[in-house]
């Protein structure tokens, strides 16, 4: 099937603000730049810097004006923020750039221990550099577990007072996390794993975000339960594959739509380094899915993919 690629660009989305930026709800996520393949995999060739500054070019043209990053997207030869300074510099006035800071990297592409309070600033002043900006529009906080952020979080506040980081978000976090964080400064974004067949336990606290109106941007949107799994994800459902059909679009199309369905605070943040996916991926906004499809989707999600997912599917 060829995925619809004739939308008329990200605006066909919606919006959402961003405290005081406003963004189309379809974005990019520049974690896949760097390599031709799975990011971060051993031994995967670098991606060609030129196609990757092309696709960066058309997500501007077809309207995405939200980009996430981090500078420990890179692989040997390449890095996403200096992809999207070449690419896109001197930055358009609306493009709203996201990064993450937590994580880290050694220069042979090693994980480090996440970033303590004190290394925060560091890290933030590297996605600076890399980027050519004097300050970063929203800055979220990776973490991992279940522990207070709270010191962590009123370091990325004191920048944020400090005038380097514009907004605050936050990762990989548990609902407690957002109370947390919220007492301490205001937060404009969840960015969480999320999709159809993945975390269905966290349905509610994606609808609460919507309530405090945080939007949540959702990773693994597209892999679906297999990214984690490491199976085939939901796209492999006869449910999927029904209502794709209907629409004439692809599964991959049909999964960011449910996901941009589940309110209109959840933003979408695909990435690809391939612009015939880019294009596919945008024109996914404008696809509408009817109450019978989000019925039937909504059920896959809340019941179907774990089960079936667990199960062997024989690909490689």
């Amino acid at each position: 099937m060829t995925p619809q690629t004739d939308s008329p660009g990200a605006a066909a989305a919606g919006t959402w603000t961003l405290g005081d930026l406003t963004i189309n709800r379809i974005g990019f996520g520049a974690m896949r730049l760097t390599q031709d393949g799975e990011a971060f995999a051993p031994g995967v060739a670098p991606s060609d810097r030129d196609r990757a500054v092309r696709v960066l070019r058309r997500a501007v043209e077809l309207g995405v004006n939200h980009i996430d990053t981090a500078a420990f997207y890179f692989s040997p030869l390449r890095s996403a923020n200096e992809l999207i300074n070449r690419a896109l510099a001197p930055y358009p006035d609306d493009l709203v750039i996201t990064a993450k800071v937590g994580p880290g990297r050694d220069p042979s592409g090693a994980w480090l221990p996440h970033a303590g309070p004190g290394q925060l600033r560091g890290q933030v002043e590297e996605n600076l550099r890399q980027l050519g900006r004097d300050h970063l529009d929203v800055v979220n906080l990776r973490i991992v577990g279940t522990g207070s952020i709270a010191e962590r979080f009123g370091a990325l506040a004191d920048l944020r007072d400090a005038g380097l980081i514009r907004h605050l978000g936050i990762s990989n976090v548990h609902p407690h996390h957002l109370a947390e964080a919220r007492a301490i400064a205001p937060v404009v974004c969840v960015q969480n794993p999320y999709g159809l067949g993945l975390r269905p336990e966290h349905d509610d606290f994606v609808r609460g975000c919507g309530e405090q109106g945080v939007a949540f941007v959702p990773f693994y949107a597209l892999a679906g339960a297999g990214r984690e799994a490491g199976v085939t994800g939901a796209a492999d459902s006869d449910e999927v594959l029904a209502v794709a059909r209907a629409h004439g679009a692809s599964p991959a199309q049909v999964r960011l739509a449910w996901t941009l369905h589940r309110g209109p605070h959840v933003l979408a943040i695909p990435g690809t380094g391939n612009p015939d996916h880019l294009a596919a991926n945008v024109a996914a906004g404008a696809l509408r899915l009817s109450a019978h499809d989000l019925a039937l989707l909504d059920a896959l999600h809340r019941n179907g993919p774990q089960d079936r997912l667990m199960r062997p599917t024989g690909r490689a």
